[in-house]
């Protein structure tokens, strides 16, 4: 039986993880003619092309795409084995590359990162911010901090806790406009829509007893940040829903107000999402089951 060529294996996933040559290179400490040899070998082996190279562009074939996260894979194991083996007697040291909503990164996660990296000072953590959905096996990810209705996918996803949306609005805005009843006083109301979802442009409603109701409000603001809507919110625009990890001062305060509080909007979730392999490293994990204890409460 001949082995896999488990070098090459791990080259190719630091190329996809660096997207360069060079810098793949440097980054485990060997030559770029060596790292170029072991993708050579790999693709001489599989009979097939990783890359589609030019002199300004590198970018994976579609059987290069396919076969990343199997790469990921075998140098995410390998490295787990290797500080299994040392993690009794070694400090956690590495990096930890996570990804996190914009808003929901800034406001909840980077303070408990800077708790976790006081408690491990031998840690580098590369955090990811974007309000995009994004492949974390391309990007090279550890995990990343989604809230969503999780899809079936071949990710591992484990819900931390439900996240609260409201509907809410300027107290102002509401004197002027009036109050609605029902969501379909809706359709007499300026709206501030999120546009990183799928239906941006649909509201649905529940209430107690199991009545739904969907519609679509007149928008007046379209954005891709939940925090963009907050001063237009403030000034009296429209209504809008958000999350109360956004608006939650601003209700406590007063400065806006909950619109519709018999009716509620489909309840979601914080995920945290890992690749596939049940396998990590020592100080990834020690992150994760850090940010799960904070953040589930």
């Amino acid at each position: 039986m001949r082995l896999p060529d488990f070098e090459a294996w791990a080259m190719f996933s630091a190329v996809v993880e660096h997207r360069s040559f060079t810098d793949a290179a440097r980054a485990l400490s060997v030559s770029k003619a060596t790292v170029s040899k072991a993708i050579t070998r790999l693709e001489q082996h599989l009979d097939t092309s990783l890359f589609s190279r030019t002199s300004r562009r590198l970018a994976l074939t579609e059987s290069g795409r396919r076969l990343a996260d199997h790469a990921a894979r075998i140098m995410a194991e390998g490295l787990a084995a290797e500080e299994a083996a040392r993690e009794d007697t070694a400090e956690l040291a590495g990096i930890v590359r996570l990804g996190a909503p914009m808003s929901f990164g800034l406001k909840r996660v980077a303070p408990l990162l800077a708790e976790f990296m006081m408690l491990h000072p031998g840690i580098l953590v590369d955090l990811h911010l974007s309000d995009a959905r994004i492949d974390i096996v391309e990007l090279g990810l550890d995990a990343t901090l989604r809230i969503a209705m999780m899809p079936d996918s071949s990710l591992r996803a484990r819900r931390l806790c439900d996240v609260q949306l409201h509907f809410i609005a300027a107290p102002a805005y509401l004197d002027r406009r009036g109050r609605p009843t029902h969501p379909s006083d809706l359709a007499d109301h300026d709206s501030l829509l999120y546009t990183n979802v799928a239906n941006p442009e649909t509201w649905r409603f529940a209430r107690a007893g199991g009545e739904t109701v969907s519609v679509q409000p007149r928008p007046r603001m379209l954005t891709n940040s939940g925090d963009a809507m907050l001063e237009a919110l403030r000034a009296g625009v429209g209504i809008a829903f958000l999350p109360d990890f956004i608006a939650g001062d601003d209700i406590a305060s007063g400065a806006l107000e909950i619109v519709l509080p018999d009716w509620t909007p489909p309840v979601t979730g914080l995920h945290l999402v890992t690749p596939p392999s049940r396998l990590r490293p020592a100080r990834v994990e020690a992150c994760l089951d850090y940010l799960t204890q904070k953040l589930g409460r």
